[in-house]
């Protein structure tokens, strides 16, 4: 199996203490095309910000192939 070009492990963010996302998880393979869809406050823009490293999550983490880009 490859590894993924992009993936979420269990990303969690809070703002005072609220969590907005929350265990949030995904793997993306090579030429893939994904959205996020949801209501408004579901957390669609903190977990892109996460993943294109705009925001840090306060747990989990995100990996680039094999690199963990959040450490």
């Amino acid at each position: 199996m490859e590894t993924p070009r992009l993936e979420a492990k269990d990303l969690v963010k809070r703002y005072r203490k609220r969590p907005v996302v929350d265990g949030v998880s995904l793997a993306l393979s090579g030429g893939e095309i994904v959205g996020l869809l949801g209501p408004n406050g579901a957390g669609k823009t903190t977990t892109f910000y996460m993943l294109v490293g705009l925001i840090q999550p306060d747990a989990g983490s995100v990996w680039v192939g094999s690199e963990d880009v959040t450490a």
